[in-house]
């Protein structure tokens, strides 16, 4: 079963908020790791324990929301992580699909929740492509 690692900072929680009850409601177990307010907080703690979860495989994939989507930079310090900003569908789908990304960051302050739902959606169904791709995640995972 798909068991997917969500956090956020303040500037996330709305959506996190919303995407967690979407994926719920598919059936998809969420594992949420904060924050659980709008009071400022500082992202790192948040992003790292999902990041941590998903590398140490606990969960399948995560999600991790702030106002930018850069928050992705503390997912990325993880090796095995590969945690894509993504702004719309196709950088979602290319994610998958190039980057076989087991993590993305989505930026709450620059789209709607409506496309955020349907970022969260692509993602999930793309299927990574190999090839070449996989040649190229093979270099990345030398370091």
């Amino acid at each position: 079963m798909m068991s997917i690692a969500i956090a956020s900072d303040h500037a996330g929680f709305e959506y996190k908020s919303a995407i967690k009850s979407h994926l719920e409601g598919k059936g998809i177990e969420v594992v949420d790791l904060g924050t659980n307010s709008v009071e400022p907080v500082d992202y790192p703690q948040f992003v790292r324990a999902a990041a941590q979860s998903v590398a140490q495989g606990r969960q399948t994939l995560g999600i991790i929301l702030g106002g930018s989507g850069n928050e992705a930079i503390v997912a990325n310090r993880l090796r095995g992580i590969r945690c894509a900003v993504v702004w719309n569908e196709q950088t979602a789908r290319l994610a998958k699909e190039h980057g076989d990304c087991n993590m993305i960051g989505i930026g709450q302050r620059q789209m709607s929740k409506e496309l955020a739902i349907a970022i969260v959606d692509v993602w999930l169904n793309a299927t990574f492509k190999g090839g070449r791709h996989q040649r190229r995640i093979d270099q990345i995972d030398e370091f």
